[in-house]
């Protein structure tokens, strides 16, 4: 599977199957957000794998009591410590966050996973229920796992309407 396969490949997945994720494919999807670029390669992310039914359990309340976060095999949650920001504006530890889940959701489709970024969730009760120290940022959560059924990918606008080459009108 090509990168751009795996981008065409992926969707949101609500519902998974009551399969456990291999553990060699756990290990390649955080051997892709450990490979991820990050602001001045400082590379101080810390890629949370959630595997333990109870705490996934307890992650409900932490997502906006979303109930079919259960069904998921596993919960990636992204953090880094030692926020700053950039010149540009940015926080460079949401960025390197966003982009190491990034390369982790693509590596999961390429082994036939699927997953679901979440936005509804509290960063303070996830660091409460994981442990994560107060230096940290909480970034993003991701039940992963086998869809239990298969989905599609969502409509996309067309690229004249989100690409625009060297200035806007």
């Amino acid at each position: 599977m090509t990168v751009m396969e795996a981008i065409q490949a992926r969707y949101s997945v609500r519902q998974y199957a009551d399969k456990p994720i291999e553990a060699e494919k756990i290990e390649k999807t955080m051997e892709a957000g450990r490979l991820a670029p990050t602001a001045s390669n400082q590379q101080l992310c810390k890629h949370i794998v959630v595997t333990d039914k109870e705490l996934i359990r307890q992650m409900v309340s932490a997502c906006e009591d979303q109930k079919w976060i259960e069904t998921a095999p596993a919960v990636l949650v992204e953090c880094a410590s030692g926020d700053r920001t950039m010149i540009c504006g940015q926080s460079a530890r949401s960025m390197d966050c966003a982009i190491a889940m990034s390369y982790m959701t693509l590596e999961a489709v390429e082994l036939g996973l699927q997953s679901c970024w979440l936005g509804w969730f509290s960063p303070e009760k996830v660091r409460a229920l994981l442990n994560i120290p107060d230096d940290y940022v909480v970034v993003a959560v991701a039940p992963i796992g086998y869809p239990a059924k298969e989905g599609h990918r969502s409509s996309k606008k067309a690229t004249e309407e989100v690409v625009v080459y060297n200035k806007m009108n």
